[in-house]
């Protein structure tokens, strides 16, 4: 029940919730994203079989960015020209979501807000309290990283309290306790491919064990790239 706006380059770009009201528009907006990886996955799988032997075939990624929030929507332009799209600070958000999925190595990154009514039928982590670029204000970003399925299983369960001891122990500035958690995320039966993400932590960990942040340094990171 999404609304899909323009095609920028190689980006789509869709909203929910507009020009019709949809209930529920944000578990909606988390259900096609996930739907969007399951069937990239089917390509890549496709491309492969269809490969000429020994020949090397790189998979198609995607990240995908999605923010909740009150936007300006509607036929924006001229007389001339326009087209009904959405526009605001939300909007630019999940623009900038999306580019940090490389950052933090994972597919899918979703706002607090969007988080906050997914995070009870979805598999929600949570990344990082940080300010995007061009934004003052820092916000917790989470990663999407499964149906209700993998979020109610055992696997996920045990990864989020490992991790949730990651963040508690980087934030109090436990530098310690903080690689030992990443060891045991690295090591648990099931850690959702998010290596990257390990990896990006403990960098960061062992630059403060050299050189210790501020002291006012509340845990907030500052994106600099979009």
């Amino acid at each position: 029940e999404g609304t899909i706006d323009k095609y920028i380059g190689d980006a789509i770009m869709g909203f929910w919730n507009a020009p019709l009201d949809v209930t529920n528009h944000e578990l909606k907006a988390c259900t096609a994203a996930l739907d969007m990886i399951d069937r990239l996955e089917e390509l890549n799988q496709e491309r492969k079989r269809e490969s000429r032997a020994g020949q090397t075939i790189v998979p198609f990624r995607i990240g995908i960015g999605i923010n909740t929030g009150r936007c300006v929507v509607g036929n924006i332009g001229s007389d001339l020209r326009f087209n009904y799209s959405v526009l605001g600070d939300p909007v630019n958000v999940a623009a900038r979501l999306e580019g940090q999925t490389k950052f933090y190595g994972v597919s899918i990154i979703i706002g607090s807000r969007t988080a906050e009514r997914a995070k009870d039928k979805f598999a929600v982590l949570e990344l990082d309290l940080i300010t995007v670029k061009g934004k003052t204000e820092p916000q917790t970003i989470y990663a999407l990283l499964g149906r209700e399925d993998i979020a109610s299983g055992s696997d996920f369960q045990e990864l989020r309290k490992l991790w949730s001891t990651m963040l508690y122990c980087y934030r109090s500035r436990d530098w310690e306790g903080a690689l030992e958690a990443i060891a045991f995320c690295r090591s648990a039966k099931n850690n959702f491919g998010l290596a990257s993400l390990f990896d990006l932590y403990c960098t960061r960990v062992q630059t403060f064990q050299e050189s210790a942040p501020p002291a006012d340094w509340t845990g907030i990171f500052v994106a600099e790239t979009k």
